[in-house]
């Protein structure tokens, strides 16, 4: 049995919790919390305290972050950057309504929209993810003046009534009317889909599986092919949108064939709609090529919807697109009460700060480098770990129960495997269809250490878990 790897020193030393108790706790969310939200773990984690990469639950043991509370914490639990901002801010003004001019709101846009390409500029402020891409498909239909959207199966887009006809996971479908005029187109996976293979991704570790594809990847041509026939048989002429995440986040770190996105968006923009890309999860510098995700697959974006790291954690989205598209707003009225609020704005405005002074999309490079590359070692070793991809500080490593078959690891041996890991320390996430991706999308100022010891407490973990009696 291998040994329990020794955790990264902290210099950081926990308040002593003195608040409600785990089993009260566990009282009140059974009677109390929405029961659509299952925590994650057999037994959950009562969390209370945070900093940088770093939490402690309710008595006193330290955590390594490497979920980053769904890749929202981008920079850092507490950064003392955005932390010092936000207690400035908030002796100074609170709320009043967009309809008011705010320093921080306008600074904010400015500032954001300097970061991406120029025909960029017009921003509408959200509170979430969800709530931003219920906006960006307001926003195509209603300059288009058509009403057919395109999103890929497996795709995450939100799961409000109106966001998740884009989501494309069943288990997130309630029954409801929803998806009205949104098509899915088949999912471009070199990994699981029908073709592609070991040429396919933009990834330092590539699928392995062998690849029809001689010299360069050929599935991309492929999967657009299918995009082409649910234009031809779907969509009444002109679409209105397609969405697509650059690399797909709940799904599990799914990546498209090389060129594949470019493709598409040349596709939709010769029918005359508009592409529409999903940054929620890979925006700010977390893959480490570009700020943007886009940005590293060579896309001119019509609107660039954002979210979750955008203010570190504090409840806020946007939506940015070109001056032609934010005019077709303009006929009636469309307001968000919270939108551009002066402390959600002051804390994303601190967050581009501290990614530029703390250089953090250079160690999304340099970590995520180091950590997929230790990652691709464990597929190497154990039968159960079927692929590791990604890029920068957004991975994934999929479990299966067979490689050749690439049939998903069953959910309570992932409990099993996860539950150990935390047992050591260490916080993952999971996503995929079938639940059996861990997803390592960490705060984006973790070390070198903290890649290797988030690699030492999985290997540990699968290897007790495929090697126990």
């Amino acid at each position: 049995s291998l040994p329990v790897p020794e955790m990264p020193p902290c210099d950081v030393t926990p308040e002593t919790y003195k608040g409600r108790d785990y089993d009260e706790t566990m009282r009140v969310k059974k009677k109390h919390i929405s029961p659509t939200k299952v925590p994650a773990y057999s037994e959950p984690l009562l969390l209370t305290q945070g900093k940088m990469q770093w939490l402690w639950d309710h008595e006193g043991r330290r955590y390594l972050d490497m979920f980053a509370g769904i890749v929202t914490v981008s920079v850092g639990h507490c950064h003392p950057v955005v932390a010092d901002g936000l207690k400035d801010q908030i002796d100074r003004l609170w709320h009043t309504t967009n309809l008011y001019l705010t320093p921080p709101m306008h600074e904010y846009a400015e500032k954001l929209t300097a970061t991406l390409p120029d025909h960029l500029k017009v921003c509408f402020f959200t509170n979430s993810g969800s709530e931003a891409n219920d906006l960006a498909m307001a926003l195509s239909r209603q300059y288009t003046k058509s009403f057919d959207v395109i999103s890929f199966r497996n795709a995450y887009h939100g799961g409000s009534p109106y966001s998740v006809g884009l989501t494309a996971h069943g288990t997130w479908k309630h029954n409801y009317p929803n998806g009205f005029g949104i098509h899915h187109s088949v999912n471009p996976d070199p990994y699981k889909g029908i073709w592609g293979g070991s040429k396919c991704r933009d990834s330092p570790i590539q699928a392995d599986r062998e690849c029809g594809c001689m010299g360069e990847c050929e599935a991309g041509g492929k999967y657009l092919g299918q995009l082409r026939e649910v234009l031809d048989y779907s969509v009444s002429g002109r679409p209105a949108a397609l969405f697509a995440e650059p690399i797909q986040g709940v799904g599990g770190a799914v990546q498209f064939p090389k060129n594949f996105l470019k493709g598409a968006f040349d596709l939709v923009h010769e029918r005359g709609g508009l592409c529409v890309i999903d940054e929620v999860q890979t925006g700010f510098g977390r893959l480490g090529s570009h700020m943007w995700g886009f940005e590293s697959l060579g896309l001119r974006p019509d609107i660039v919807t954002m979210a979750k790291g955008i203010a570190n954690g504090f409840p806020m989205g946007a939506v940015v697109t070109t001056p032609e598209v934010a005019q077709a707003f303009t006929g009636t009225l469309h307001l968000n009460t919270y939108s551009g609020n002066p402390l959600a704005t002051t804390a994303a405005s601190k967050v581009l700060d501290v990614i530029e002074s703390d250089g953090t999309q250079a160690l999304c490079a340099r970590v995520g480098g180091r950590l997929i590359h230790e990652l691709a070692k464990l597929r190497d070793e154990f039968s159960i770990v079927g692929d590791v991809r990604g890029k920068g500080l957004m991975l994934g490593v999929e479990m299966v129960e067979d490689k050749s078959t690439r049939a998903p690891l069953n959910p309570a041996d992932m409990m099993e495997i996860w539950d150990s890991m935390k047992s050591m320390g260490l916080i993952v996430g999971k996503g995929g269809l079938r639940g059996n991706t861990f997803r390592l999308k960490p705060p984006m100022c973790i070390s070198e250490s903290d890649a290797d010891f988030a690699v030492a407490v999985m290997r540990k973990s699968i290897s007790d878990f495929v090697n126990k009696s």
